[in-house]
């Protein structure tokens, strides 16, 4: 068939007078429209009867005259542009050229067994909040050894928000040995020693509660507001039923997960913690007797952390020896089995509702990646134009005033949903509290976490956190800190 002049029309375009030799391959004939559209024969989707017109396709078989219109789909491709810069492989970069290409915060220098202070530290600075209210800090004469420990971290965060290439953090520590002398303790060669991480995590937080300021518009402050919650503690004789059970509120900074030989996952410990035994006396007996007491979460704070109780001490060789066993935590937990009745009916409505929107969002995600691996161009088309009016009612904003508990809407720094997600793991690798090595993990975003090795500081994903869970000599979790769900 001799050589005929066909148009091509595409993006609202039409391209006229272009030659095409049926007796050759179709590859000329996409490159031919290549020169004009600028879209490249691997992204264009010509339709031919039958189909789109294929690499191996014989022209002649189409029964193509002059004057044939081709309607064709696809993305032209942008025009190469020489590089601002030399390409610079991450091989070829310094630790501080790849920190910054890939946008990685900085680790806290090592001062001596300082681990378990700069893992501390690090998953401190996970909770935003206590940044904001730290800059409100202010410096003034004759202040106290426990004021300038919160300014010592003001500034030790205000220099790592600017994300130095090194930090060392000596003015801090020094600072902590001065209102807790036991961090100042040396070993061997006058090394500093080894310390616990979770005293280490109590001792700062006591302090930010008493010296960080009030919030004019709730009366508390970070500590307060962000990270303290309420138990419901009843006491009952269990000898003496018709005893009247007395019954405390008292506020907690950390939930406990004790570690028995049947603890294999983190809800089950807590349980475990929030029930115990003892023996008093009785009023009513006048005798001792076993009383049962029983704590029930009454305010959920924003900010939840979980000790795993792993340490116990063993008198002959005067240490606090490790618990191995392999407990699993989750990077989503719900509380509700913790609390009161009456707090977990506030969460009904909140909690469901993030459940949908949550449901919501992940088929839109499986829908996109369907549209993505779809070929068929016009098929690819048609699903994204139905699918677009399917969800368009459901991407608009979630009035959340409808859905939050009246009372628990009122206190900003509560969690009122009972939902939890993962924001940060301290870890100990080791046999005791007072040896090994510590490391903090925060998550940065979906999927990705930073890990902090002291200076070293290296991207993780969420298997990597989810094997932190014990059961050998690896890294195992000490303290996990839960974020309340956001209301998105």
């Amino acid at each position: 068939m001799p050589i005929i002049s066909v148009s091509v029309k595409w993006s609202g375009k039409k391209f006229d007078a272009i030659e095409l030799d049926t007796d050759e391959s179709p590859e000329l004939f996409k490159t031919q429209i290549f020169s004009q559209t600028g879209v490249p024969p691997e992204r264009q989707k010509i339709m031919v009867k039958g189909g789109m017109l294929k690499d191996d396709t014989d022209l002649n078989k189409l029964g193509l005259k002059n004057g044939h219109t081709f309607m064709m789909m696809g993305t032209a491709g942008e025009i190469a542009k020489p590089p601002p810069k030399p390409v610079q492989f991450i091989e070829d970069m310094s630790d501080a050229q790849v920190a910054k290409a890939m946008d990685i915060p900085t680790g806290l220098d090592n001062l001596g067994n300082t681990c378990y202070m700069n893992s501390t530290l690090q998953c401190l600075r996970a909770m935003p909040e206590l940044g904001t209210a730290l800059n409100k800090i202010q410096s003034t004469a004759g202040a106290d050894q426990r004021d300038r420990l919160a300014v010592g971290l003001r500034d030790l965060f205000k220099r790592l928000d600017g994300n130095p290439e090194q930090c060392t953090p000596t003015a801090f520590w020094m600072a902590l040995q001065q209102v807790c002398p036991q961090f100042a303790q040396m070993g061997p060669g006058n090394m500093p020693m080894q310390h616990d991480a979770e005293e280490c995590w109590s001792e700062i937080i006591t302090v930010l509660k008493n010296k960080l300021p009030v919030d004019d518009t709730t009366s508390s402050n970070f500590v307060e507001k962000y990270m303290t919650g309420q138990m419901r503690v009843e006491t009952k004789c269990l000898e003496a039923p018709d005893e009247e059970a007395v019954v405390s509120h008292d506020a907690f900074s950390k939930l406990g997960c004790h570690i028995s030989i049947s603890t294999n996952y983190m809800a089950n410990g807590i349980l475990d913690s929030l029930k115990e035994h003892l023996e008093k006396n009785s009023p009513s007996l006048n005798r001792s007797a076993q009383y049962e007491r029983v704590s029930q979460v009454e305010r959920l704070p924003k900010y939840l952390p979980v000790h795993f109780i792993r340490f116990f001490w063993k008198p002959q060789e005067r240490i606090r020896a490790k618990i191995l066993r392999k407990v699993a935590f989750p990077l989503e937990f719900d509380a509700t089995s913790l609390c009161t009745l009456d707090l977990q009916s506030k969460f009904s409505k909140a909690k469901a509702k993030i459940k949908e929107v949550e449901d919501i969002q992940l088929q839109k995600k499986r829908d996109e990646k369907r549209r993505k691996a779809d070929e068929d161009a016009v098929m690819k088309e048609t699903s994204a134009s139905s699918s677009s009016a399917d969800t368009s009612a459901k991407d608009g904003k979630v009035n959340w005033d409808e859905y939050l508990d009246p009372e628990l809407a009122k206190d900003p720094g509560c969690n009122p949903s009972g939902l939890y997600e993962l924001g940060a793991v301290l870890t100990h690798i080791g046999r005791s509290a007072d040896s090994g090595h510590y490391i903090g993990w925060v998550k940065k975003g979906q999927d990705e976490w930073h890990k902090f090795d002291d200076d070293k500081v290296t991207v993780v994903r969420d298997a990597d956190i989810e094997k932190l869970a014990g059961g050998g000599d690896g890294h195992t979790a000490y303290i996990v800190l839960y974020r309340a769900k956001e209301l998105n």
